[in-house]
């Protein structure tokens, strides 16, 4: 019998990826071995290292990584997409009401460089008028990819021992932009509220001027993979196509989730989004999306130039109207 290509393949545990997981999909002579148990942050870092073969990355770090010829690619596949106003936390003491309020402030983040406090970084610039060098930023830990700041940039990086959201529960920091849903908040703790407190009104109208639903992660593969095997790229895509129609069609049955109005919330999502706000590829939306992002990253100091799309993510088609998957 003829070997596979053993290859590692470390990501998030979602339902678009279950039916590769679970072996339901597979890639035509590839065989997976698929780690999920990591942290994102986690994830990003060890892969930047060479550590897995292919893996889901941060958009952000990933465009640091091709700006220095760093030994890796990307193909359109992004496995994690997320609004993000929501995630723009204050201290409710600090008479922060409306989004030009964090001028001149104290901001916090996890780390400077990752794709979600890029986005907000960019979004808060260009849609609510508050320049990302006004602020005066507090990193708790360290790059994805070290990076000298630009010299006009205002950024310190925190000690061990302090955590950004005690800080700011404390009074220490006036706000915090955070990739996930912080403790304060979890725990409902009224020294910490949102900027925008009806969070999902501000994205519904963000998605509808702009056409934009953020794109938080690409998939990244080794250089030496592509060069090794260039028939891995569509035949790993695919897969990952693949993989998400399976998937798509298994959860529109409302049974699956244990939600009371499931079907209503997933009827809303469509006639906002689209049939398919997780498209991958590079279509036009995805175009729109991702050139968004470089031009932040550029506009924010993390790159020197505006990176060309067809220079970030390896081609994945097979020839008009040939390979295409079809659900």
């Amino acid at each position: 019998m003829t070997s596979k290509l053993k290859l590692t393949l470390a990501c998030g545990d979602y339902e678009i990826i279950r039916p590769l997981k679970e072996g339901a999909v597979s890639p035509d002579g590839i065989e997976l071995n698929i780690l999920t148990g990591s942290d994102s942050a986690t994830r990003h870092w060890r892969f930047l290292r060479g550590q897995y073969d292919v893996a889901e990355c941060s958009g952000s770090s990933y465009l640091v990584a091709r700006d220095r010829d760093m030994p890796f690619r990307a193909l359109p596949v992004f496995l994690h997409r997320r609004f993000r106003h929501g995630f723009v936390f204050i201290n409710t003491g600090k008479g922060i009401e409306k989004p030009s309020d964090l001028i001149g402030r104290k901001v916090g983040v996890k780390f400077y460089q990752v794709s979600a406090i890029l986005w907000l970084r960019g979004i808060l610039e260009e849609h609510y008028g508050v320049p990302h060098k006004s602020i005066e930023w507090f990193a708790e830990l360290d790059e994805d990819i070290a990076f000298d700041p630009p010299a006009d940039l205002k950024l310190q990086r925190l000690e061990d021992s302090k955590s950004v959201e005690k800080m700011l529960a404390d009074g220490e920091l006036d706000a915090l932009l955070h990739p996930d849903i912080i403790e304060p908040i979890v725990n409902k703790d009224p020294k910490v509220g949102r900027l925008f407190p009806n969070y999902k009104a501000e994205e519904v109208r963000y998605y509808q001027k702009t056409d934009i639903f953020p794109i938080m992660h690409f998939m990244g593969l080794k250089r030496e993979l592509v060069e090794q095997h260039p028939w891995v790229v569509a035949n790993l895509y695919q897969a990952f196509e693949q993989s998400k129609a399976m998937a798509m069609k298994r959860i529109r049955n409302p049974r699956i989730i244990p939600l009371a109005w499931y079907q209503e919330a997933w009827d809303e999502q469509e006639a906002l989004l689209g049939p398919d706000p997780w498209e991958y590829g590079l279509t036009p939306r995805n175009r729109k999306n991702l050139e968004t992002m470089v031009g932040y990253s550029h506009a924010q100091g993390l790159i020197s130039r505006n990176i060309p799309l067809d220079e970030l993510f390896l081609d994945v088609s097979q020839g008009r109207k040939r390979g295409t998957f079809r659900a």
